[in-house]
């Protein structure tokens, strides 16, 4: 555990088969709570579509769906612009 204090929370509702994967996966590793399951899934999606763990400083109007000459590139070339198999999606 860290140690720094959560920022915000995120609320989900998922589905009764959801939460049963959640659960099962959480206790063949030993997680200690469901939220921690969900925060480790969640960093290996991320990092699975080759998210890295955010710097803090790029903003979301930084992932546009069209760039124009004053929109900036996602810092450190990691993000949705850098994610090419998600076109026609969405």
């Amino acid at each position: 555990m860290s140690g720094e204090p959560r920022g915000e929370r995120l609320q989900i509702m998922p589905t009764k088969e959801e939460l049963t994967a959640v659960d099962t996966w959480r206790f063949g590793r030993c997680m200690p709570s469901r939220a921690a399951a969900v925060r480790e899934l969640l960093r290996r999606g991320l990092s699975a579509e080759g998210f890295a763990v955010s710097d803090g400083n790029t903003k979301s109007g930084d992932y546009g769906v069209i760039a124009d000459e004053t929109q900036k590139a996602p810092r450190g070339g990691n993000g949705a612009a850098a994610n090419s198999d998600n076109n026609g999606r969405g």
